[in-house]
């Protein structure tokens, strides 16, 4: 059952349950039978073009705002879905933002940054850094928003904290009551939060992560993430036990398009209509599909694909539009 939550803490961002939705031909394309498939369309959460990084965000840029705060910092790649939506939220509650990005401008800036811009933020490049020199980034940005005086807060790497987990835990409460005998949900696996929450909610048992390549040790961070949503029993302690992960669809690294990942936006945009990214979304239905040719998910039982969002980020992959057009051409 859902905890009680210090709802003055939350920002709402978004309408709730967003729709659970049958994706008979896609199920059969993969190997499903017609009513196996749903997709939970978090795409549609609205904010700033939509995503799941809204529900972490109503957390985290909520408590922000409680603790007085005027200015969100946050980071992530060049085309960070968490980026934009936190430029999004930042707009709707009336609060500054400043976007730490790795790398570096190119003349070629499209997809994200070009609706980080449109939402008021400003960004500051970091160049070609670790995750540690991204966060030191971050933090001297922080310092310098003090001096000049601002109060920042600090949003982490992808909404992922304990706090910003609680949204998709309320995501995995909602899942069940809109899909009852849910067996997997499925779930890019990127800076952890999203996945936390749903294991929270719905135990290990019934959620599978297909990494991204986003963080080093994808284990470790959902299993931490978990126990920070724990109340300390023995049984919470366990929720993290026996996560289900597929780490077979990072290919050469996050930024990399690999073909079962454009087979797998193919395949959904073919039958269903329905657009995925190719960081995260197309990587986990390559995960899916790869996890029905393995017997991991099987037919005849209720698999939901939760559809995380990330369209902006398409725009921004060249790799990505050039096998696009290539379709085109092909086809006409």
């Amino acid at each position: 059952m859902p905890e009680e939550q210090p709802e003055t803490v939350r920002a709402r961002l978004m309408s709730r349950p967003t729709p659970l939705e049958a994706a008979p031909r896609l199920a059969r394309a993969i190997g499903l039978a017609p009513d196996d498939l749903w997709i939970k369309r978090d795409d549609l959460t609205g904010l700033g073009g939509g995503g799941n990084k809204v529900r972490k965000l109503e957390w985290t840029a909520g408590a922000a705002r409680a603790e007085g705060a005027t200015t969100l910092v946050t980071s992530g790649a060049a085309q960070s879905n968490h980026a934009r939506l936190t430029a999004a939220a930042g707009a709707r509650l009336g609060m500054d933002v400043v976007l730490v990005l790795a790398g570096a401008p190119s003349a070629g800036m499209t997809g994200n940054i070009v609706l980080d811009g449109l939402f008021g933020a400003r960004v500051v490049w970091a160049g070609e850094v670790s995750e540690a020199g991204l966060a030191a980034a971050v933090a001297s940005v922080a310092e310098d928003l003090r001096t000049k005086g601002a109060r920042p807060a600090v949003i982490p790497f992808g909404g992922s904290s304990v706090l910003g987990a609680r949204g998709y835990a309320e995501a995995g409460w909602e899942l069940l009551e809109q899909a009852p005998d849910l067996s997997t949900v499925v779930v890019a696996l990127g800076s952890g939060g999203t996945m936390a929450g749903l294991v929270h909610a719905l135990g290990a048992e019934r959620v599978l992560g297909v990494h991204c390549g986003a963080v080093a040790d994808p284990e470790q961070t959902v299993s931490a993430l978990v126990g920070g949503l724990s109340d300390g029993g023995t049984a919470d302690r366990r929720a993290a036990d026996g996560l289900r992960l597929r780490l077979d669809q990072v290919g050469a690294g996050y930024s990399a398009l690999t073909d079962p990942v454009m087979a797998a936006m193919t395949t959904a945009a073919r039958t269903e209509g329905i657009v995925l990214d190719p960081v995260y979304t197309g990587r986990a239905l390559a995960g899916l599909i790869a996890a029905v040719h393995d017997g991991h998910v099987r037919p005849g039982q209720r698999t939901v694909f939760l559809h995380t969002g990330g369209l902006p980020g398409l725009f921004g992959h060249p790799e990505a539009l050039r096998r696009a057009r290539s379709a085109v051409t092909d086809t006409g």
